[in-house]
């Protein structure tokens, strides 16, 4: 069960936090410059859209961000 205070969180991650989350996951240089909830996957993962900046083509960047949550553990990952 996901209790109301974790969904409380989960909707409501930070581009910091988001950035934090993806590096944990093994994306050592990305960092977001906003992020915006969107909603729940089918498959029960957070989606959220998030901005950075492509320092390649210095352009910035929209996609997506997906948290799944681990209630056993407590636990949370993100990838794209």
């Amino acid at each position: 069960m996901i209790t109301a205070d974790t969904l409380k969180t989960l909707t409501t991650f930070t581009a910091p936090a988001l950035t934090r989350a993806i590096r944990d996951s093994g994306y050592t240089l990305d960092e977001f410059e906003s992020a915006k909830f969107l909603g729940i996957t089918n498959g029960g993962q957070f989606c959220y859209s998030v901005t950075y900046e492509d320092i390649h083509e210095e352009t910035i960047v929209q996609t997506k961000v997906f948290l799944t949550y681990n209630a056993a553990f407590g636990t949370v990952t993100a990838d794209y």
